[in-house]
C-alpha cells in the first residue's frame, strides 16, 4: 500500500458518516502508514470496543496484510488528517459495506481494487472485519451513515 503520495492522490470522495466507518478508515490509514502493529490503531480500537478490541484488531491486521499480498498494484491511502477519501479508499469502504449484504458486488470491487481476480482471500477478510464491527455495535455501512 502506498501511503500519502500527495502528487498522485485523487481525493474524489467525501469522508463517510458514522463512527464505525470513520474508525475503520482511521485504523486502515494508520496501519497503511505505520504498519499493522501501530499502537495508535490498536488504541483507537480499544477505545471503541473496550475489552473486545482484539477481534477487530487482529482481523484488520489480517485484512491489511492480505490486501498488500494480493494486490497487483499500489493501493493509495491518504494521511489520517485528510478529510476526503482516495478512490482506492472509497472502493474499500464500499466493498466492506457490501461484504455481508452483497458479496458478489463486493468481490468485483475488491478485484478491481487489487488489479486481479485473486480477491477471494481479501473479500473473506473484509467480511470478517465487517462482521466483527457489526457484532460489536460499530457497523460498517456507508448507506446508513
Amino acid at each position: 500500500m502506498a501511503y500519502g503520495e500527495t502528487s498522485s492522490l485523487n481525493l474524489s470522495q467525501p469522508m463517510p458518516a458514522g463512527y464505525g466507518n470513520r474508525l475503520f478508515l482511521f485504523v486502515m490509514r494508520r496501519m497503511a502508514g505505520a504498519g499493522v502493529n501501530d499502537a495508535h490503531a490498536a488504541n483507537a480500537l480499544l477505545g471503541a470496543f473496550g475489552r473486545s478490541y482484539r477481534r477487530p484488531l487482529i482481523l484488520m491486521r489480517a485484512m491489511m496484510l492480505e490486501l498488500a499480498r494480493a494486490s497487483g498494484r499500489k493501493i493509495l491511502v491518504a494521511p489520517c488528517c485528510c478529510p476526503r477519501l482516495t478512490a482506492d479508499e472509497a472502493r474499500i469502504m464500499h466493498a466492506v459495506g457490501d461484504a455481508l449484504r452483497a458479496p458478489a458486488r463486493a468481490y468485483e470491487q475488491v478485484a478491481t481494487l487489487l488489479g486481479n481476480d485473486d480477491a477471494l482471500g481479501a473479500l473473506t477478510c473484509l467480511q470478517a472485519v465487517a462482521q466483527a464491527h457489526a457484532d460489536l455495535g460499530r457497523p460498517l455501512d456507508l448507506y446508513r451513515g
